[in-house]
Order: C-alpha cells, then sequence, then structure tokens
C-alpha cells in the first residue's frame, strides 16, 4: 500500500499502472487515490463503521473523480464520513440510500398513480395532475425529493401567485400532499416538507348570483338556442367570405339534450358533475329523487322538484346515461360550447355554469328557508338534516324545492 501526501501536483503527476493502484495520504488514514490502468482517477475514502477496530468490516466509497473535485475538497468529504463512521453511522449506506431518493417528477407521477387514484376523486385528480405537469414539474420536476428547499416552492407559490392566487395556492397543496405520500414511503423524514410555512394566498370569495332581471334573459336564451339558435357573434369584415352563411343562417341550434341539462342545474342546485354523469339507475321519477352513487360530499339523495322531473321525463332512454353526448352513450365532458353562447347572448358573459347552484342557494335563502333546509338541498357535507330528510321523510325538503323552482320558472317565464 502506497502513501504520499495527496496534492495537486502529486495527482498531476503520478502515473497509471497495468492494473488499479491505490495510494493513501499520509496525514489522513482513510484518505486515498485510486488510479485506474486508463488513466482515470478518483478520491475514495476506506473506513470502518463503529468502535469495532478491525473486526468490524471495511468499506470503501468513491468521493469523486480528480476532474470534478480538487484534493483539498475530496479530503474534507473524506474527514466527514470518518467522522460518521466513528459514531456508527454508515456513509455507503447513506448514500445508497440517497440514490433511491427519485427526482420530483418521477414521484409525483407514481403519486398520482397509487395514492391519489385510490383515494381522491376523479375531477381532484385531474386538478392535482394538471398542477403537477403545468405548474411544479417546470420548476422542480428534476430535483431530487429531498434536495428541494422551502425557498424554492416560495419562490414558485409567489411566481404563479401573480397569474392566480387560486392557481398559486392549489398547485402548493399538491405539492404536499405528494410529500406526504414521500413520507409514509420513508423517501424524505417525516418533518421534510418544502411547503411548510409557505403561506397560502388570501382568495377572495367569488359571489354571483343571478337577479330576477338575469334570470328572465337567461329563461329566454335558453328557449332561443334550443328552437331558433344562437346568432353568431358580429362577424369582422376579414373573416367574411363566399363561404360564409347568410345573415339569417348565422345561427347555432343546440340540441335540447344540452339545453335540458343546464336547465336541470337551474332547477336541482346540483354540481356540474352530478347532473353531466348522472345515470337513470340514479333517477327515481317515482319518488321524486335522484340517488347519487359518487359526489363530491359522498352518496347523497337529491329531492326533485315538479319542474326537474319534468326536464328528466322528457329525455329519451337510449342508454345509461341521462344526458349522453350526440353521438354515444357516454357522459358529457362538458357545456362549454352550449353555455358560452347562451351566456354571451343574454348578456351573462361573468356567469359560470356553478353560479347557478349559489343562484339556487340564494333564492331560497331570500325566501327566508333555513340554512339547515338550503344546505340539504345542496348536499353540503356539513348539513346535519342532510341523512334525516334524505331517508326519513323529503316533504320538508320537496316543498323547500318547489318553492325555489316556482319563484326560479316565475322569473324565467316558465310555463
Amino acid at each position: 500500500m502506497a502513501i504520499a501526501k495527496i496534492t495537486k501536483r502529486f495527482v498531476d503527476t503520478v502515473e497509471p499502472g497495468s492494473k488499479p493502484v491505490f495510494i493513501f495520504d499520509e496525514a489522513l488514514k482513510g484518505f486515498g487515490l485510486k488510479v485506474n490502468p486508463s488513466g482515470s482517477k478518483n478520491f475514495i475514502v476506506e473506513y470502518r463503521v463503529g468502535a469495532g477496530g478491525r473486526l468490524a468490516r471495511k468499506r470503501r466509497i468513491t468521493i469523486g473523480s480528480s476532474t470534478s473535485i480538487t484534493p483539498d475538497q475530496a479530503r474534507k468529504q473524506a474527514k466527514e464520513n470518518l467522522a460518521a463512521a466513528r459514531t456508527g453511522m454508515d456513509p455507503s449506506e447513506a448514500r445508497m440510500k440517497e440514490r433511491r431518493v427519485p427526482d420530483f417528477k418521477t414521484f409525483a407521477y407514481r403519486y398520482l398513480d397509487e395514492e391519489a387514484a385510490s383515494r381522491l376523486k376523479s375531477n381532484t385528480r385531474r386538478n392535482y395532475e394538471i398542477n403537477i405537469r403545468k405548474h411544479a414539474l417546470p420548476s422542480v420536476g428534476a430535483m431530487k425529493l429531498n434536495q428541494i428547499t422551502r425557498a424554492e416552492i416560495q419562490n414558485l407559490h409567489a411566481t404563479l401567485g401573480w397569474r392566480s392566487k387560486v392557481l398559486a395556492n392549489r398547485t402548493i397543496e399538491t405539492i404536499s400532499a405528494v410529500y406526504r405520500y414521500a413520507q409514509t414511503l420513508g423517501l424524505v423524514e417525516d418533518d421534510y416538507n418544502p411547503t411548510s410555512g409557505i403561506k397560502a394566498f388570501k382568495e377572495e370569495a367569488r359571489e354571483r348570483y343571478l337577479s330576477e332581471a338575469e334570470f328572465v334573459r337567461l329563461g329566454e336564451a335558453l328557449d332561443l338556442a334550443e328552437a331558433k339558435g344562437i346568432p353568431w357573434k358580429a362577424l369582422r369584415k376579414q373573416s367574411i367570405s363566399k363561404h360564409t352563411a347568410s345573415p339569417e343562417n348565422q345561427k347555432t341550434v343546440f340540441s335540447g339534450s344540452a339545453v335540458d341539462t343546464i336547465r336541470l342545474l337551474i332547477f336541482t342546485g346540483c354540481r356540474l358533475r352530478e347532473i353531466l354523469h348522472l345515470t337513470w339507475g340514479e333517477v327515481d321519477l317515482e319518488r321524486g329523487l335522484l340517488f347519487l352513487a359518487d359526489s363530491k360530499t359522498g352518496a347523497r339523495a337529491v329531492v326533485l322538484n315538479q319542474l326537474a322531473m319534468d326536464i328528466l321525463k322528457r329525455q329519451h332512454r337510449t342508454g345509461e346515461y341521462a344526458f349522453p353526448t350526440e353521438f354515444d352513450d357516454k357522459p358529457r365532458a362538458d357545456l362549454n360550447k352550449p353555455w358560452r353562447a347562451i351566456r354571451r347572448h343574454a348578456g351573462l358573459e361573468d356567469l359560470r355554469l356553478h353560479d347557478l347552484r349559489h343562484s339556487f342557494a340564494s333564492v331560497g335563502a331570500s325566501a327566508g328557508m333555513g340554512l339547515p333546509i338550503v344546505g340539504a338541498l345542496l348536499g353540503h357535507k356539513q348539513a346535519a338534516t342532510t341523512e334525516r330528510y334524505a331517508h326519513l321523510d323529503a316533504s320538508p325538503l320537496r316543498q323547500a324545492s318547489d318553492e325555489i323552482a316556482a319563484r326560479i320558472a316565475s322569473s324565467m317565464k316558465v310555463a
């Protein structure tokens, strides 16, 4: 075993042999240089774990190549490894564990496939996937889970906050969920989560309710959409060509099924996916109920008013879904196209489909109905009376639902 003072000059001048040569430093026991026959040179450290002396197994790890770090840097790392070994820690095992830690991108998709797929609802999982793919990965996707710092996540949060405070907060919530799963698998320490301590942006609640005049305009636009069609937007001169439809034909007629889907949202206060994914197996017109197998708050019953039942009764039962696509028996993905056209024509550009749910609730509240009643109709998780009304006696809810529907129908001039 050769011994020498390992300096930069020595490393540069030492010649390779026909087989690997190990040269150890004369000052720091265990620190050495491995010279390969190819001419490559690597700094190494040899150690025995604990206080077992020669009875303990000798370990050797490579610190780095002589072309990437200096002898002084390698010596410093060797001292740290030797100190750890004396306390009973094995630097080689720590290094192996470090190598097993995946990068954020790899583990984030594992989280989506394993944890999120089994615990989250499909829409929530879809939103998490978007938050990860579009917002988290460009910033920290290539970094190892245990190397991402709070400062980096804080910077991501601040950057996204310029675009949308809600988006920034949801992205941080998603990253936090990824780290909670990594903790359960032992890939990071239990207290390691770079989202900890990051203060969420204050989100302003968006309250949008339809007034009586707006209900009138919306009702007229819905009727027009399936009867004569919604007029196109005013065409720009440069878009006019010989193939452009004549002014009287510049209208889009939407199917009665699509328009009735919107009407049912208005008269039930249901969430969008609850109606888009509604199956005939969940519809009980005899008792006037919808038994939703999987809503945002779990399985729940929806009490139908007469107007809602009339909408369902006129649908064609051609397959599993109450409001399928025009081409096959699959649930509609969205109502974006008809809704954009209808709300534009009604002069309600800022109205979201979810605001129809708010409006249903506001009509009930303005009629003096108690919050437990309104909460039960909407399926709010905190409504303590929901199960009692749904399973024992639906008459108070039906009366409330009928009254809300009647008030809305009066505004919309529904016969």
